[in-house]
């Protein structure tokens, strides 16, 4: 049965230097996902984690509302918030959403990077130094990288914080913890687009889309 016990050891306050209080307080929240402190089902209450960091209630809603939006939980009123189910049916439905977003990111980043991958290569070089070694946060988190300097480059913010919003890192590294899925090394899939890039290839948003979409199908956990 979904639990609402408090760990015994707290989270630690963090640093109100140079984030805004509720972007803390959501990082600490995502951070106990990961980590296993919060399991699909659990609640999180709102005055533990107040009482944890020494916060007022306002930045912890704020920060529930943020996980709310990105769905990672379910906000009741009057009942607080629930780690939601992850299925592999909402994977799925986040992919093709996903693609259609690259496939304009790739049409507009083609002529804005006018052949220059120079921001592109780092990223491919540690996805295959991740894939060497046989590091999967590291393959995860180069494999996302590679993809947002993608949309970042597109020039539209607008489609950044769409893109953004899926929080494709997080639910590959929950697919993974919580539905078992399996790693695809896909290193050498990114090379192809590089070399789109580089030549300057009118049809790579065309190319990211089925490289998307191509992971829509399968029972895994890599971007």
């Amino acid at each position: 049965m979904p639990g609402e016990s408090v760990p015994a050891a707290p989270v630690s306050a963090v640093s109100l230097k140079r984030v805004p209080l509720s972007e803390q307080v959501r990082r600490t929240l995502l951070d106990g996902l990961l980590n296993g402190r919060w399991r699909p089902g659990d609640r999180i209450i709102e005055r533990h984690i107040a009482q944890e960091l020494d916060v007022s209630h306002g930045p912890v809603r704020e920060a529930l509302r943020d996980l709310q939006a990105m769905q990672l939980v379910d906000v009741i009123p009057n009942k607080g918030a629930r780690v939601r189910e992850l299925t592999p049916d909402y994977l799925a439905a986040v992919y093709p959403v996903r693609a259609a977003l690259e496939r304009l990111a790739g049409q507009l980043a083609v002529g804005r990077l006018g052949g220059d991958v120079s921001e592109l290569e780092p990223h491919l070089d540690l996805l295959h130094q991740a894939a060497r070694d046989g590091d999967t946060d590291l393959q995860i988190h180069c494999a996302v990288e590679f993809h947002r300097e993608i949309v970042r480059s597109a020039g539209n913010e607008v489609l950044l914080r769409n893109w953004e919003s899926l929080a494709i890192e997080l639910w590959t590294r929950l697919s993974l913890q919580w539905l078992r899925t399996e790693l695809h090394e896909n290193a050498e899939d990114h090379v192809a687009i590089v070399d789109a890039f580089r030549r300057q290839d009118p049809y790579v948003g065309r190319m990211l889309e089925l490289h998307v979409l191509e992971y829509a199908h399968k029972p895994i956990g890599m971007p």
